[in-house]
């Protein structure tokens, strides 16, 4: 069977302008290359939840490559993206896995993962217009938001517990923002924990005695998810974790659009696809043990570097992802990270989620003079970050529910009548 694959040129000389488009590729060496690139960009911020939320590393990993091939052959291979942990499912796994354990967080992953499936196939049949009328940008923009801000105490936890390494490791993920510039730059994260570890080592706060005694090859940990019939309780869950699908959704749909702006406009139908292979992804990762998974920005900026869009290269960091997921030293290393490191990339971290949605507002120019708009996002950016909880029965709401709960109601409540009384005309 022929690879999917045409090679550009000569697969070895590109010069600035040149563009290798997805089902392109350079020569294999320069292939293996730019997939190695792409392992690097997703690693830090894949490693981070598992490390954050208490799953095994190398089970997480695994999965985020078996997603991202998954991702490949449902949009065949016509849509570059890697699928990596996604920072939507720390706060419910959190809740989850602190009240009923880990069965119960990866119940409600599992749910996610059909749920955005379902959305995928509706998408596919139906378009995406009806997403942009329940979730215009100043309700995504304070989901987003609101999510990430809600960790905020997660942080502060992990900070004041060895201040003098967060701050360090803090001041590293800043400075590498903008002393490097390219690829460099973009891994910030990643060098700011790398940093912040080695200081964390000198600090003797790093204990490698796990390390030592991991093997270099085996299976990770699995786990399956707690059974709903067997322990309803655990379906008091869901209220948390529902309001991820409608963050998957946000960012599959935005990341799509990024591709297509750089790649090809007719990516944009692939849409429902998409939305379909990470909700599938999802479940399979909570099926195993694994946190949920959503495309990844880090990997654009790759892309745009570079000017290689090439599918193939994914399928190098997928590889590379399942081979490191087999390997339990490397989880074995990633667990010694200590709380000084996480509660010093964690600050900025979860404030980059929070900013990611007022990118939303900004980049769809939100018109925030509009008593509308700002009681929508005023309301649940409160609800959320101060996290309001209601208990009706068995069922716990927690803020990320009740915070993106109220966007959607208040938003479309307050524009109903508005237009209907002539005191707030749709925009």
């Amino acid at each position: 069977m022929p690879l999917p694959w045409t090679l550009h040129g000569d697969g070895k000389d590109i010069d600035a302008s040149s563009v290798v488009a997805p089902g392109q590729r350079l020569s294999w060496p320069r292939t293996i290359g730019i997939g190695a690139q792409h392992v690097v960009a997703m690693f830090g911020a894949t490693f981070l939840v598992p490390i954050l939320t208490g799953f095994p590393p190398s089970t997480t990993l695994l999965f985020s490559g078996i997603g991202t091939l998954l991702f490949l052959l449902i949009t065949g291979n016509r849509l570059p993206s890697y699928l990596g942990s996604s920072f939507a499912f720390i706060a419910p796994i959190t809740a989850a896995t602190a009240t009923q354990g880990r069965g119960s967080a990866l119940f409600g992953i599992v749910a996610v993962g059909v749920l955005l499936a379902v959305v995928g196939i509706i998408v596919q049949l139906a378009g995406t217009r009806w997403i942009d009328a329940l979730m215009p940008p100043v309700v995504a923009g304070s989901i987003v938001a609101l999510i990430g801000l809600n960790l905020a105490p997660v942080a502060k936890a992990n900070f004041t517990q060895a201040p003098v390494t967060a701050i360090i490791t803090l001041l590293a993920v800043l400075l590498t923002t903008v002393i490097f510039r390219g690829i460099l730059g973009r891994l910030s994260i990643f060098i700011g924990v790398l940093i912040g570890y080695l200081a964390a080592i000198a600090f003797g706060q790093v204990d490698f005695s796990a390390v030592k005694q991991a093997p270099w090859v085996g299976l990770p940990d699995f786990t399956s998810p707690a059974n709903p019939f067997s322990t309803p309780q655990v379906w008091a869950v869901l209220p948390a974790f529902l309001p991820v699908v409608l963050v998957l959704v946000a960012e599959n749909v935005g990341h799509i659009r990024g591709v297509a702006q750089l790649t090809d406009p007719s990516v944009n139908r692939l849409t429902g696809r998409a939305l379909f292979a990470d909700g599938l992804a999802t479940t399979v990762a909570g099926l195993g043990g694994g946190s949920g998974t959503t495309t990844y920005g880090e990997n654009i900026g790759v892309m745009a570097a570079t000017k290689v869009y090439s599918t193939a290269a994914y399928w190098v960091a997928g590889i590379v992802a399942i081979l490191l997921g087999l390997s339990p030293k490397v989880g074995a290393v990633i667990n010694t990270i200590p709380p000084g490191v996480l509660g010093g990339v964690t600050t900025a971290l979860y404030g980059l989620i929070g900013i990611i949605g007022v990118k939303i507002w900004m980049d769809n120019a939100v018109d925030f003079s509009r008593p509308t708009n700002q009681f929508t996002a005023a309301t649940a950016l409160v609800i959320g970050i101060a996290d309001f909880t209601l208990v009706i029965g068995g069922l716990t709401f927690t803020g990320i529910a009740l915070g993106s709960i109220a966007a959607i109601i208040i938003y479309h409540l307050m524009s109903t009548i508005g237009r209907l009384r002539g005191t707030d005309p749709a925009l």
